[in-house]
């Protein structure tokens, strides 16, 4: 679903001005969506039950269902289009990725030289390996390997798996946090959040096109990743009795900042080198590549805390001091996921001017 949202956005509105107002709005509601996620997901857990936050998306779900149905038109199949059926398989039940996630997860307990998870892993790398053979040698490939030869293309990729990898946690890492080691509730948490998810909305609706416009790609996406990965780094130092507007909200505005200024020009660059019939390819890849990302940075970071933890609790330290350590080593670690992502940002992505940025497909979605 994420991986086909931009796309449609692309191929609906034709129109410059029109599509500019379009992707705007997307952003907007995006972040939006984020803020009134978290306050309810509060509001849920605290007046009903913490299973309402998974039981609220059925209708909600139903209701998007039979909307699409009503307002998105139907596409119509090009004459002689195949379906590339043995990528689509590997590819969306993600079998290699959820192999590698579930071997992650459990290697702190079962042992990351045990022959389980060893295999898992093996078994992962094989799918992955077959995907890739597949997709080299059907007529309709699901996913063109030619397009990873473009070089922003491959290095939006990239950017976004180490990108993801340092997003995902920092959402389920602080949540844990605040309401773990600080004791906050779950509307609380929600509340948390809120300065961040406001700040990114603010740049959807325009502050992030006019710094793109005015610099580029290059120079916005990995100042956007490195105020990111400060942010990171201040949440590796909160104390067990840390402060709200000490230890939390300074992280939260960097994060917010950064992530609203380095979006668009991640999307700019996926898109710059593709033709224009091909935009809605490119910015699935890179959708695609935020969700691998994220699972497999999740996975490790959390198993990371989780093991950090343990140490710390067989060395004598107290409960909550050992809970708060494994975040700081997981914050720590998805620091430099975002340091590396700013990094290869800054040095590999193709210098874009303001002028090639008008000719991309993506411009007025900036």
């Amino acid at each position: 679903m994420s991986a086909t949202a931009l796309s449609l956005m692309m191929n609906l509105f034709t129109d410059p001005g029109e599509r500019a107002k379009a992707m705007g709005i997307f952003g907007f509601v995006a972040a939006g969506g984020g803020s009134i996620g978290v306050l309810l997901g509060g509001v849920l857990t605290d007046a009903l039950d913490w299973h309402w936050i998974f039981l609220v998306n059925v209708p909600i779900g139903i209701v998007v269902y039979a909307l699409t149905l009503k307002l998105v038109p139907a596409a119509r199949v090009a004459a002689g289009a195949r379906l590339d059926v043995a990528g689509a398989v590997t590819v969306t039940v993600t079998a290699s990725l959820l192999l590698a996630v579930y071997a992650i997860v459990n290697g702190n307990e079962i042992g990351w030289t045990s022959a389980r998870t060893i295999g898992l892993l093996g078994a992962a790398a094989g799918l992955l390996t077959v995907f890739i053979g597949i997709e080299s040698r059907v007529s309709s490939p699901l996913v063109p390997l030619r397009l990873f030869r473009l070089r922003n293309v491959a290095t939006a990729n990239v950017v976004g798996v180490f990108w993801a990898a340092a997003m995902f946690a920092w959402f389920f890492l602080t949540a844990l946090y605040l309401q773990l080691v600080l004791g906050y509730s779950p509307l609380q948490v929600g509340l948390a959040f809120l300065p961040a998810n406001l700040i990114m909305a603010a740049f959807s609706v325009g502050l992030s096109a006019k710094l793109v416009m005015r610099f580029g790609i290059r120079q916005p996406l990995a100042t956007g990743l490195l105020l990111a990965a400060a942010g990171l780094v201040l949440f590796a130092r909160a104390p067990v009795d840390g402060h709200f507007a000490l230890d939390v909200l300074p992280s939260m505005i960097l994060l917010g900042v950064g992530a609203g200024m380095a979006l668009n020009p991640v999307l700019l660059a996926a898109m710059s080198d593709v033709e224009p019939d091909e935009s809605g390819l490119a910015s699935g890849l890179v959708n695609t590549a935020f969700m691998m990302g994220g699972a497999l940075g999740l996975a490790i970071l959390a198993s990371l805390a989780a093991s950090r933890t343990e140490t710390l609790r067989a060395s004598g330290d107290a409960s909550l001091v050992a809970l708060n350590g494994g975040y700081h080593t997981a914050f720590l670690v998805g620091t430099l996921f975002a340091a590396a992502a700013a990094a290869i940002g800054a040095a590999v992505i193709r210098t874009t001017t303001a002028e090639e940025v008008e000719a991309t497909p993506l411009v007025e979605a900036a």
